[in-house]
């Protein structure tokens, strides 16, 4: 099935349209003549989560796939309040979403000054490992 979307024509009538756009419809979206809408006409809101999606609460192993890291950098990106799409979150590699959403912003702790860790155990071994293969490495 084709990729859509539903734009408000001049008229006032909600229409479904394949994509890419044709030029002249492309144009008229672009100078405001026509808006981008839900199927059921509501504004369309470019960062709003696709219906029966939770957000990601957990960030994926360095192993995980390209789609994990992509919905983590979602929800990452608006807990952040930074948020990018879905489509910008494909459009870059695994190794950039890791680089740029890898690790989550830690809280500062008022006590002591510092961030509180946020580690899990899992990242924690997987840094660890990593550190002693440098070590190794190192030492060789």
């Amino acid at each position: 099935m084709a990729d859509t979307i539903h734009v408000l024509g001049e008229g006032g009538g909600t229409h479904e349209l394949s994509l890419p756009l044709h030029e002249t419809i492309a144009d008229k979206l672009k100078k405001g003549l026509i808006r981008r809408v839900t199927a059921d006409g509501e504004p369309y809101d470019e960062h709003a989560r696709p219906s029966g999606t939770e957000p990601v609460d957990t960030r994926p192993a360095v192993r995980a796939s390209k789609d994990d890291w992509a919905a983590w950098a979602v929800a990452e990106s608006e807990r952040r309040g930074t948020p990018i799409t879905i489509d910008e979150a494909q459009a870059l590699t695994k190794d950039q979403l890791i680089e740029a959403y890898g690790t989550a912003e830690e809280p500062e702790d008022p006590e002591h000054g510092k961030h509180e860790a946020t580690e899990t155990d899992e990242q924690r071994a997987e840094r660890e490992a990593a550190e002693k293969a440098a070590a190794e490495q190192q030492n060789q």
